[in-house]
Formats: C-alpha cells, sequence, structure tokens
C-alpha cells in the first residue's frame, strides 16, 4: 500500500508505524527519513535498480517544458494521464549553454510521486554529481560519453549508488564513443536534437544513430530518444527502434496532456 507517495509492505495499515522499516518481499532497499502529515516514518526505499514493468512504448514527459511554479501539479498531471518515467534535464551552463536545475528539484520531484526518474546529466563533471543525485532519488542516471574519461568507472559507480545508468551522445557527437560499455548499462538515450533547450526541431539524420544502437542493446535493455518527439515523429523513432519517448513540449504544453500521451504511444503502436 501507499502512504504518501512511499510503499509500504503488505499488511501494513499505515497507522502507528512510525519509525517502524518496510519493504517488499525480495527487494533491496535505502532507509531514510520521509515527512508525513501524521508522523515521521522511517521507510526502506524499495531498490532503484529493481526490475521495471514498462509498457512496450514507454513515455517520458520532461519537466523542462512543465509550468514550474506548479511543479507538484505538473507531475501529477503527467502520472495521472499515463506517463510512465518523468525525465529531467540537468544543465550546467559549460556543458550546455542553459542552466536548468540541481538535485533540490529531483528531491522535490521524487517527494511528490512514485514514477521512475529519468535524469539525464548534460554537465561536463558527471563524475562529481552522481552521487547527490543518486541520493536525491534518480532512479536512472544517464551522462555524456563526449565528457566522460573513464564511462565505466561511472557506470560502476551509479550502479554502487542503486540506480539504473545511460549513456548519450550529442547529434555532432561520435557514437562509436558508446559502444564498448553499451553492454554495461541499462539505456542508450540517441539525442534528436542538440543538448540545452526544449522545443527544437526534430534531426532526421539521428535516426541512423538508433538503429545502430538497437543493434548493441539486448533483452531489457532501453533505447530512449530526446528531441522533437510528437505524433509525426514517433513512428520513425519507433520503427528504428527505440521504445522510450522524452516529450516535453508536447505533452506540458498541450491542451490534455493525457491525450497527448496516448496520442504519442497510439502514434508508435
Amino acid at each position: 500500500m501507499k502512504t504518501g507517495c512511499h510503499t509500504l509492505s503488505p499488511g501494513c495499515s499505515g497507522a502507528g508505524c512510525a519509525k517502524e522499516e518496510h519493504t517488499l518481499p525480495g527487494e533491496t532497499a535505502r532507509r531514510d527519513k520521509v515527512w508525513h502529515p501524521d508522523r515521521l516514518i522511517l521507510v526502506k526505499f524499495v531498490s532503484k535498480r529493481m526490475k521495471r514493468n514498462f509498457p512496450p512504448l514507454a513515455i517520458a514527459p520532461s519537466i523542462l517544458a512543465s509550468d514550474l511554479g506548479h511543479l507538484a501539479e505538473e507531475v501529477l498531471r503527467a502520472k495521472q494521464g499515463g506517463a510512465d518515467l518523468i525525465h529531467l534535464d540537468i544543465m550546467d551552463g559549460h556543458f550546455v549553454p542553459n542552466l536548468t536545475f540541481g538535485p533540490a528539484i529531483v528531491k522535490a520531484v521524487r517527494g511528490c510521486t512514485d514514477l521512475y526518474l529519468d535524469v539525464h546529466l548534460m554537465i561536463e563533471e558527471p563524475e562529481k554529481f552522481i552521487e547527490p543525485f543518486a541520493k536525491a532519488g534518480a532512479d536512472g542516471i544517464t551522462f555524456h560519453a563526449e565528457v566522460a574519461k573513464r564511462p565505466g568507472e561511472l557506470i560502476r559507480r551509479i550502479h554502487d549508488l542503486g540506480c539504473d545508468a545511460g549513456i548519450t551522445v550529442n547529434p555532432d557527437g561520435p557514437i562509436d564513443l558508446i559502444e564498448p560499455v553499451a553492454e554495461e548499462v541499462e539505456m542508450v538515450l540517441i539525442m534528436t536534437v542538440y543538448a540545452g533547450f526544449g522545443g527544437q526541431k526534430f534531426i532526421p539524420d539521428m535516426l541512423d544513430k538508433v538503429r545502430v544502437a538497437r543493434h548493441w542493446l539486448k533483452g531489457e535493455q532501453r533505447l530512449e530518444v530526446d528531441g522533437g518527439i510528437c505524433v509525426e515523429t514517433v513512428p520513425q523513432v519507433v520503427q528504428a527502434g527505440a521504445n522510450v519517448l522524452v516529450a516535453g513540449t508536447a505533452v506540458f504544453r498541450a491542451a490534455d496532456p493525457a491525450k497527448a500521451i496516448a496520442d504519442l504511444r497510439a502514434a508508435g503502436a
């Protein structure tokens, strides 16, 4: 059952369980304090590297396009509309010209949803920030191969912190940087626009990268695309092999986010 946004073990009523610890059978966990209106609960968070039952085509609305003044409501709208993940674009103003948000925002989003938090680090020194974002509540952390001197070590560090690992390159970056570690990650992200700003137009040439990456991945490894994703471009990326779609403007700027998510999923069917 749920208490707030947090899962309690079956059979726990929630009432009178202050300072008790809960986890689900067969799942590893980390300990954290969670504020609840009636009590302070010490819960064991379900391991972030648990098996995720994503649908064949998962939709990941990007909060970069949301109304950040009403962040909790926007995340709730996305979840109620059928979102499978929440995508968070972390920009440092150096690797990309834009500056967005840090671990505090990830922690705030974690506090209002149990959806998978898909954190994309568009930063120059990802090794310095993996731990803060993991502790803030990220489920998956993706970094750019262009700035990773030892990508294998970064992947192992992400795993050690209990998160899924992802790797990506910008449209002008060589995809060959990904191949040596492709088998070690849970997800490869293909950028179909240049990292830094939302609302850009889809770059069709990136479909070749999607096809190449699909040949490297096996089993439950996911292939995500980000940039210019809308009902017109979804069929192209899905046919090329993508199964996780990041969509910001197409969801949060839509009059009806639920319909927008449904339309994206239908376009890829």
